[in-house]
């Protein structure tokens, strides 16, 4: 099954009875500033001045996590907790990552706007907005912004419909998303110039890192119980170089992750 995320109001009246002869005009009416017009923006811009504070540096994940529309992609019961800095639960006993993880991920990744990217565990589609802006999948992007590719796997069909539908509501296009277990991966679209994992294997899955590009890097939450964030970068030459990084706690990898020893 495939899901694809593609951007596709009509207003009716009844005319009042018409003014007095001599009314007075109407005096004008300013627009609204945008801040107005849009009530979660400004509490976008206190959580990226926080995650700034928390040593997130990379203009473009920055610029991305100030346009990325958290609040579409959380249950209504917790919207209005959209922009603190902490996961909230999205129902199948998953969550949406924390924003200061989601941008320090896509930090990690070091991604550029061509590039092809994958992620495994769509969830919510938080984090996958934030890699449509990096890549220019947003459907207002200017025509001549070099655009990246983006394909997603979920493997809870509930979870894949309700992110293709809130992706496509907050005006994303062009992005690959299906139901599946994303353990192999997306052979057909490899390779990647980066792969995001959100979900915990107890080891990294091989076939992720087959499918890099050289030079490019796999970014997952590894372990069982205690779990870091590692960064494999396939090397020009072959080979990989590994880094572990900060300790996090993610719902586990399942399907096939959870098969093997």
């Amino acid at each position: 099954m495939k899901l694809a995320a593609a951007v596709l109001l009509a207003l009716a009246g009844c005319a009042g009875p018409p003014p007095p002869e001599e009314s007075a005009p109407a005096p004008p009416v300013d627009a609204a500033p945008a801040e107005v017009q849009d009530p979660w923006m400004e509490r976008r811009h206190e959580l990226v001045d926080e995650l700034e504070r928390e040593g997130i540096r990379d203009p473009a994940v920055l610029a991305a996590m100030r346009a990325a529309e958290r609040h579409l992609f959380v249950p209504r019961p917790y919207r209005d907790a959209s922009y603190g800095n902490h996961p909230l639960p999205i129902g199948e006993d998953q969550t949406i990552s924390q924003p200061y993880i989601v941008a320090y991920m896509t930090e990690l990744a070091g991604l550029e706007p061509g590039d092809n990217v994958l992620e495994v565990g769509t969830g919510s589609g938080y984090q996958a907005a934030v890699l449509a802006e990096v890549l220019n999948l947003r459907a207002d992007a200017p025509a001549d912004a070099p655009k990246g590719r983006l394909c997603s796997i979920e493997i809870l069909p509930v979870l894949a419909e309700r992110a293709a539908q809130a992706l496509k509501d907050a005006g994303y296009e062009g992005l690959e998303l299906k139901v599946g277990d994303g353990y192999r991966g997306w052979p057909e679209r490899a390779p990647f110039d980066a792969v995001l994992v959100t979900a915990a294997p107890g080891r990294v899955p091989e076939p992720l890192r087959e499918q890099l590009a050289p030079g490019g890097r796999l970014v997952i939450p590894v372990g069982e119980g205690i779990q870091y964030i590692e960064v494999h970068e396939r090397l020009p030459e072959g080979g990989f170089r590994v880094e572990r990084k900060i300790p996090v706690r993610f719902v586990p990898m399942t399907g096939e992750a959870q098969d093997g020893p």
